[in-house]
């Protein structure tokens, strides 16, 4: 899991897939040196005091190559041991070889990982051939014993085919975690593979009934993650926190950015890690205050909304930059996380009201015999764990 402080790395915007709804691979984009991850660790060293996750990002971070991470690893590792630092990497895994598998596997880096579904959806949406490409790459990880999950991306093509893809899922014994296609900010036509929210709303509730049906076989993270939201009555994944001043995102020159989403636009560049920002000067940079600005906005906007403590108002990439960088509303999926929360919170309160009195032993109960597991079972399983 990972910590409140994160940090993304971005060795490189490059990537060499060719997805059709990407909106964040720039080719011939610069590796980053490693005397960037040296300012990294001089500027982490002075920052905070708290353990961080370092995840690796892109574009696609295993274009950095093995002697990359060979340098990078042991000085972030010993670098910050105050930190105590995790790592993680999210990768489409064509590059992936036995030795990045190994180093990877001496610092217990857990991988994710893209895959829209069959071969002929993820194909269509990513490119003739990533299937076959990501799966080769899941096959080195896997051999070495690396842990990966993936990433499905619903477009509005995709979504029409949901039962296909949450079945090959299911056959493959993978635990699903999903995106919905945002509007590209590069494409003339920047609705062209994005869902729409009241589709995505849609979606969710279809994902959680299948998490329900399925409760012993797969794992919807996205769905384990707004149940939990409810239960604890906070946001615990970034799209449903206050992440600014907890997360940040170093591009390849060492540009400080609020996420790894923003990384290469200028208009949203906080500092750079050689000149060792503050807190403070991070916070009283022009898209530092533009975070602070729609953290205000949600608590007046979203005042009268039972699920303010949880949502936060979505995603504020989601938010801010399709308006230009200017604040008109929260997250444009607002519907659709108001429609999934709405849903888990009802039938959880259903159930709590039929449940027997907990003297009478839940677990045991004559009257829940035979009934299908719902969101009090679910909340079990994830605590469990």
């Amino acid at each position: 899991m990972k910590t409140p402080f994160h940090i993304m790395i971005i060795p490189t915007l490059g990537c060499p897939s060719n997805c059709k709804y990407c909106w964040s691979s720039e080719e011939g984009s610069p590796i980053m040196d490693i005397r960037t991850i040296q300012d990294i660790v001089s500027w982490l060293s002075d920052f905070r005091k708290d353990p961080v996750t370092i995840t690796f990002h892109g574009g696609e971070p295993l274009l950095a190559g093995p002697e990359f991470y060979l340098k990078a690893l042991p000085i972030l590792a010993e670098g910050l041991t105050k930190n105590n630092p995790s790592f993680a990497i999210q990768t489409n895994l064509w590059r992936m070889t036995p030795e990045l598998a190994e180093i990877f596997k001496a610092y217990h880096i857990p991988i994710g990982s893209s895959i829209d579904g069959p071969k002929d959806i993820t194909d269509y949406q990513r490119g003739e051939g990533y299937f076959d490409k990501t799966m080769q790459g899941f096959s080195v990880a896997q051999n070495h014993g690396l842990e990966v999950r993936f990433i499905c991306t619903f477009t509005r093509h995709s979504v029409e085919e949901r039962e296909k893809i949450v079945q090959f899922f299911l056959d493959q014994g993978f635990t699903m975690k999903l995106h919905p296609a945002l509007p590209s900010l590069r494409n003339s036509n920047p609705d062209e593979w994005a869902l729409a929210p009241e589709k995505f709303g849609e979606l969710l509730v279809y994902l959680l009934d299948e998490s329900l049906e399925h409760i012993n076989e797969i794992d919807i993270m996205n769905i384990n993650d707004l149940v939990r939201c409810v239960f604890t009555r906070r946001g615990n994944v970034c799209t449903f926190a206050d992440c600014m001043s907890n997360t940040y995102a170093i591009g390849p020159d060492g540009n400080i950015y609020p996420c790894y989403r923003f990384v290469g636009m200028d208009e949203y560049v906080m500092g750079n890690v050689r000149n060792r920002p503050t807190q403070e000067e991070l916070d009283n940079s022009k898209p530092g205050k533009l975070m602070s600005d729609y953290k205000q906005y949600v608590d007046s906007h979203c005042a009268d909304c039972s699920h303010i403590k949880y949502c936060r108002g979505g995603c504020p990439y989601n938010a801010i930059t399709p308006s230009g960088g200017t604040i008109t509303s929260v997250d444009p999926h607002c519907s659709a996380y108001k429609r999934i929360f709405d849903e888990i919170s009802g039938r959880l309160n259903t159930e709590m009201f039929e449940a027997p009195p907990m003297f009478s032993g839940f677990q045991n109960s004559p009257s829940l015999k035979g009934k299908k597991p719902g969101i009090m079972a679910l909340m079990q399983k994830i605590a469990m764990r």
